[in-house]
Parts: structure tokens; sequence; C-alpha cells
């Protein structure tokens, strides 16, 4: 393991184009050496409304903008970011305490959705609608919405980044991004960077601070037309509930609870290796990992044998190193969370298959076991609630069951998982199931298809042109042709 070492510096906020600091910082901690890396400015009520006035002026110019106009700078601070790759990927590697390949494509994804999003923007849909009279031309118009509020959240603060920067800009909004205040590091250098590559003034503002009276204006100002964010569903309906002092829209995605479901036919190897993977990926934190796996009673043992084994190869690690590295939770109280939960699942007959414990051979860090639990009950905690962190909960179902009820059974609908050879019975699932996302077999996302939950797991979509759309009006225009 080769974890980066960060130079203590004290980074600044952009606003207008211009960098700012404020009297108050904030302490951006590395969660794999439990030191403070870097400084942030804690912004006051008078930058709140600096960014609110910069992101409204610079609305009026980057709106008028055609989109080739736009493009051509879009795409060169592409090639900016790609060009200090290094850079902000060590930042990610201090903040986060990612293993590499992890903070790799946390980057890749801020670039990809960059391109992605000019690509969507000269394929919006723009329709004819006839006019069964024959008097009228009938077409709709998608126009800029406006100024855009984006609070992100700390597990990919730069692919969350991406997957607003990237609508806003190809769209023509004007966007206030604040990062999580425990991850601001690589955001507010990558804005930095948009200096650079000529993105005009006050098209892109990013702020740091977690003083939520100081930025609550954000919310209620008549400025902003839409409110995006990445976060939990009870800070999704803490903010919405502030955000609506008067009109605007809401996209946001919110906590899960998602549901893997293992029938009896599923090829179990294959399985077991794929939830492993995305259970474990940035130790289990990640807003679509799987939180409750379901496994018919007839392959139950065999699942959990080769997960364990599956799991076993994973080691303990951030930033450079060797193998399947898992890097540790982003703070000590996260951590004392999961433990809590995964005793209090022990006590009530839960039982520990692999890890469950604070590492002894890592001094520091936050780091967790990677823990398998089997003979989970629905009722207990780490069933009812959003793990968030590197502990598989299995339980075990009959055919008596209704397995589909049982998934259902949340208050969330982000994403869910199915295995089984059946073709008929995997379609069935994929209908049945209540979630924003059902992946049948294997583990799949990508920039090009929505990503969103139902229910308590938000509204609106990233990613996709289902995206873009929220970032744009839906005019319709009738001009008369025959009288």
């Amino acid at each position: 393991m080769n974890t980066v070492n960060v130079d203590k510096q004290n980074f600044k906020m952009l606003i207008n184009g211009k960098l700012i600091s404020e009297s108050e910082t904030l302490d951006v901690i590395n969660p794999a050496t439990e030191q403070v890396v870097a400084c942030v400015p804690q912004i006051k009520p008078n930058n709140i409304n600096y960014a609110l006035e910069s992101a409204d002026n610079a609305f009026k110019t980057w709106s008028k903008m055609s989109l080739a106009e736009r493009s051509e700078l879009i795409l060169k601070y592409a090639e900016i970011l790609e060009q200090h790759k290094d850079e902000i990927v060590d930042l990610l590697i201090a903040e986060t305490g990612k293993p590499a390949d992890n903070a790799e494509y946390d980057f890749g994804m801020l670039t990809n959705c960059l391109r992605f999003f000019i690509e969507e923007a000269k394929r919006i849909d723009q329709p004819v609608i006839a006019d069964p009279n024959g008097r009228f031309l009938n077409y709709m118009m998608r126009q800029p919405l406006g100024v855009v509020v984006g609070y992100l959240a700390w597990n990919f603060p730069l692919l969350n980044l991406g997957y607003k920067l990237g609508p806003v800009l190809a769209s023509g909004c004007t966007a206030i991004i604040k990062p999580s205040q425990l991850t601001p590091l690589a955001t507010l250098r990558c804005a930095e960077l948009s200096i650079e590559a000529g993105i005009p003034a006050g098209v892109i503002n990013v702020i740091s601070g977690d003083k939520y009276d100081v930025t609550d204006p954000l919310l209620t100002s008549d400025k902003t037309s839409l409110f995006t964010m990445i976060g939990s569903t009870k800070a999704g309906v803490d903010t919405m509930s502030t955000a609506c002092s008067n009109v605007k829209h809401f996209s946001v995605e919110l906590g899960g609870n998602s549901p893997v479901i293992v029938y009896d036919d599923a090829d179990i190897t294959k399985a077991a290796q794929s939830i492993v993977d995305l259970k474990f990926a940035n130790s289990g934190q990640v807003c679509v990992s799987p939180n409750r796996c379901f496994v018919h009673e007839s392959v139950y043992e065999e699942f959990i044998e080769k997960a364990k084994t599956h799991t076993q190869g994973i080691e303990l690690g951030a930033g450079r190193g060797e193998g399947r590295l898992m890097g540790p939770m982003l703070t000590a109280q996260a951590r004392d969370r999961v433990m809590t939960t995964v005793e209090q699942a022990v006590t009530n007959g839960a039982r520990i298959v692999l890890g469950g414990n604070i590492p002894t051979n890592q001094p520091t860090g936050y780091y967790l076991e990677p823990t398998i639990l089997a003979d989970v009950d629905q009722s207990m905690s780490l069933a009812c609630d959003e793990i968030f962190g590197p502990v598989l909960a299995v339980i075990k179902f009959t055919d008596q069951d209704d397995v589909i009820a049982m998934a259902n059974d949340t208050e969330f609908g982000l994403a869910a998982y199915v295995y089984t050879t059946n073709l008929q019975r995997g379609l069935q699932a994929a209908s049945q199931i209540q979630a924003g996302s059902v992946c049948i077999n294997e583990v799949h996302y990508d920039v090009s298809l929505p990503h969103g939950g139902l229910k308590q797991s938000g509204v609106g979509k990233d990613c996709s042109h289902y995206s873009l759309e929220e970032y744009m009006t839906l005019k319709r225009v009738s001009v008369l042709v025959n009288d």
C-alpha cells in the first residue's frame, strides 16, 4: 500500500471567476491516516449572495451562446482536467482514502459526463405535434432552465460533480455547487481549472462550508431555478422543505436499501462474485450497494461459502497498491454506526461468517473488515436501514415466501439486483420490484442510462438524456399557418 501525501494547504472557492478565501476555515481529514491534509473556506453570507448574483448574471450570456460555442469550451475543460489527472486523483485519495483504481474511476466519470452531455444536447428532442385541424404548426422548444444549485455527497466527489456539471454546462444553465465539507478538495481544484479552460466567470461557482443557516439562501432564493442533490433521504427532505419558499424544480437522488434476489437456478459462483464486488466497492459507501441479499434456501450455504471465499481476497489499504484493495470508511462516527448495527444484529441472532471487527493490523485509519452476516432477519435494523458500510447481510427465503414482497418491504426504491437463469422469472422480477433500476445477472451502470429512485429514494434522474431534460424548459409554440 502506498498512501498519498498531500502538503497541507488552504484551498479556495470559485465565485464569479475569482478564487475566494474566508477568515474561517474547515479542516479536511484523510480517513486512511486520520491526519488533517488541507483547509477549505467556511463561506460567509456575503459570498452566498455573491455566488447567486454571479450565476444569475452569467446565465444571461451563457444561455445565449450556441451549443457549438459552449461545446468548444467544455471540451477544452475536459482536456485540461485530464492533463491534471494525477494531481486530482491524489487529492481524491487524500480526502476519501480510496484505492487508486477507485479514485481514477471517480475522476474519469467527470470527464466522461462533460463529453457525454454535449453529445446528448445535440440530439435533444424538440418534436412537431400534428394539428388535427391543419391550421397550426405546433412544435416544442427546449431552453436552459436557469441557475442550478447542487449539493453533492462525499462518497464519489467527482462522479457526483460530473452528474450535475455535465448537464448544467451542456444545457446552458449556470451552477452553484457545494461539495460535501468532508471531501471538497478535488472539486475545488477542478473548479479552479475551469478558469484556465476559459469557462466564463459565474458559469461555474463552487463553494465550501458546513453552516446550513448560511447556505440556506441558495435554496430559498428566487434566482434558483433547480435544486439538485445526492445524499440521504433525511437531508433531501430537509433541504427540499427549506427550498419550498417559492416554486422551483427538484432532482434529488437519495437513500437506498437495495435488495438482491438469488434464485435457486442462478449461477451461484457468478452471483456471489458480482454481489461481493459491488458490496465492498468503496467500502460499501455506495448508494446502490446491495443491502439485503435474499438467497433461496437450496443454494443458501453454497452462496455464503462462495461469497466468503471471494471476500477473503480483499485487502485493506488506500492509495496505490497491489491486489483488490478496500479503503477505510470516511469517518470514525460512520464506522461506529456500522459496528453498532452489526453488534445488534448478532445479538438478535445473525451469524458472522466473516469479519465484523476493526482490524488490528491497521493502527490508523477508519478501517472496518469486510463483513458477511448470515441468518439476518428483516426486522433487524441491518435490513431496515441503509448500511452504507462494508457489511453484506444475507437472508434466507423459501418457496413459500413471496420474495418480491420481501424485496419491496422498504420505504426506499433506488436499485435492485436479480440472479436467475430463468428468463420469465427474471423479467417478472424486473417488472414487480419497486426500484429505479433493476439489473439481471450482472451489475451494470453507465452514463447513458438513467439513474434515480422511486419512493423515498428521490425524484428525477442523473445520467442519460432524461437527466439533461430536467435542466431545460419544455415550451410549446403554435404558429398559425392556415386561417
